[in-house]
């Protein structure tokens, strides 16, 4: 096959599902070409077992408000994050409204975001960021409290069998949500499957390399994995949404922008509750704060998942280490990466993370005993026979060039572009599913700057996200007014 498009999204993930839409709604006559590595869509990171599932608003996120030397709680990267999640609940209410997404329900559910504490200095910060938080109009209804029948109305698993001497305290945030960003991606791509006539999905399809072409910009040679058949596929531009597998790609790209990063794999188990009078015993999601040194995608959390349809209770997540950049990847993915122009920053960043690498040992050789001991500070009457370990996705954090410490690790997301704007990749974890919509039109106004700028095109944007481009969301009637419109979209509202 050689086949021409004017845009190749590389993975089946909500990275892709959602960058084609956009491209579709503001594009109509775009031809697209989606190709995944897997049988499936959605089958890593944005799998509802191997993703954390919630929506990410910085309600119950208390490494996204770091307490700041001077004593202050910086919450400049909360109302960031908290800002474009209501961007993608605005956006998927667009596209409920239009049919493409035909079942909200599948995938959004109304959970409580709940941050808990304890210790007499955890509790004075979380007061402290409760009061800072609610002075933006995005936190406004935030609870606190250290009131232990209040505590226990709000997340009665987690006070049982508690030292009643404990200084205790939390917030409570009744409108967060639990998310399954498989079920929508799966929605999305089946919506461009089989009702767009210019998008073409191929599963069981990997891409072994890709190069720029003289005429159509990108060739990429990509190999039919059932059928043992190499396809060479033209096109404008390129995304590259594949998860872990997004740097090996982008580095066989050969783009000067993405010389330097590298990327550092943690992998994650999680806790699942087999007992079902547990299971409905609880129906929030409990943040509580990191280990020091531990990553911010292990931030512990007793956690009420809607999957499938079934109400899931997951503890974790635990972290582990493997070369892996993908769940189903290989062995020598990490090995591979290494280039001459990421060594440096990969051995700087790795000899300032001394504390992660010690642990990411320690979890590693975590006994059940010891994770039953770590679930015992949310639940503490927790018993082994209730609970089974089960594995979730890997993550690659982004390492990249630092003029002052030679290489730095990243968490978070960077959207790395060739300076043509022609092809982009996506390196990162969490919170990207749930920002995704912000990311991709951040990467429409770089990749296609001409058209970002046209009056039809903002016309568009404001058409799909009502708040796009205005400076609203420290009004608080304005964001009473969005949330409750979105909310009644998604079937959130009670």
């Amino acid at each position: 096959m050689h086949k021409r498009y004017d845009a190749v999204l590389i993975g089946a993930g909500i990275m892709s599902a959602t960058l084609a839409i956009l491209l579709k709604e503001l594009f109509p006559k775009m031809s697209i070409g989606i190709f995944e590595r897997l049988d499936k869509v959605a089958p890593e990171s944005s799998d509802a077992w191997n993703n954390a599932g919630t929506g990410h608003s910085a309600f119950c996120e208390l490494n996204y408000t770091p307490l700041k030397e001077s004593g202050k709680i910086d919450i400049k990267k909360a109302i960031k994050i908290a800002d474009q999640f209501e961007t993608s609940k605005q956006f998927w209410s667009y596209l409920v409204e239009k049919e493409i997404i035909t079942d909200p329900s599948a995938f959004i559910h109304q959970v409580p975001h709940i941050s808990f504490v304890w210790g007499s200095g955890n509790v004075d910060f979380l007061r402290k960021r409760h009061t800072t938080l609610c002075k933006n109009a995005l936190f406004k209804g935030m609870k606190f409290s250290e009131n232990p029948k209040t505590l226990k109305s709000w997340m009665p698993l987690v006070m049982e069998g508690r030292n009643k001497k404990e200084p205790l305290a939390a917030t409570f945030m009744q409108n967060g949500t639990d998310v399954n960003f498989g079920e929508l991606t799966s929605q999305l791509i089946d919506y461009l499957d089989h009702s767009i006539e210019e998008v073409d999905v191929f599963l069981n399809h990997e891409v072994q390399d890709l190069k720029r072409n003289e005429t159509e910009k990108w060739e990429l040679e990509i190999e039919d994995l059932m059928g043992n058949h190499t396809h060479h596929i033209f096109t404008k531009f390129v995304f590259i949404g594949a998860g872990g597998a997004a740097l090996p790609l982008l580095e066989k790209s050969d783009i000067e922008e993405a010389e330097g990063y590298g990327g550092f794999p943690i992998s994650g188990q999680w806790l699942r509750c087999k007992n079902e009078d547990i299971i409905q015993q609880h129906a929030t999601k409990v943040y509580g704060k990191a280990a020091v040194g531990s990553p911010p995608m292990s931030v512990p959390h007793l956690d009420t998942r809607i999957i499938n349809g079934k109400k899931e209770l997951l503890f974790g997540p635990f972290a582990g280490f493997s070369t892996k950049f993908l769940k189903k990847g290989s062995y020598l993915d990490l090995p591979k990466s290494i280039e001459l122009s990421n060594i440096i920053p990969m051995i700087s960043a790795g000899i300032h993370n001394i504390g992660l690498t010690k642990y990411l040992i320690e979890q590693v050789l975590q006994s059940p005993e010891d994770r039953l001991t770590a679930l015992k500070e949310y639940y503490p009457l927790a018993k082994m026979e209730d609970w089974e370990l089960i594995i979730a996705g890997q993550r690659v954090q982004v390492i990249k060039k630092d003029e002052e410490e030679g290489g730095v690790l990243e968490f978070g997301t960077e959207l790395v572009t060739s300076a043509d704007g022609s092809l982009a990749g996506l390196l990162g974890a969490s919170p990207g599913a749930s920002t995704a919509v912000s990311i991709l039109l951040n990467l429409l106004k770089i990749s296609f700057k001409k058209e970002f700028k046209s009056k039809a095109f903002q016309e568009k944007l404001t058409l799909m996200i009502p708040s796009y481009g205005k400076h609203v969301l420290d009004n608080e009637l304005y964001v009473k007014k969005m949330r409750k419109r979105t909310e009644s979209i998604l079937g959130l509202r009670e």
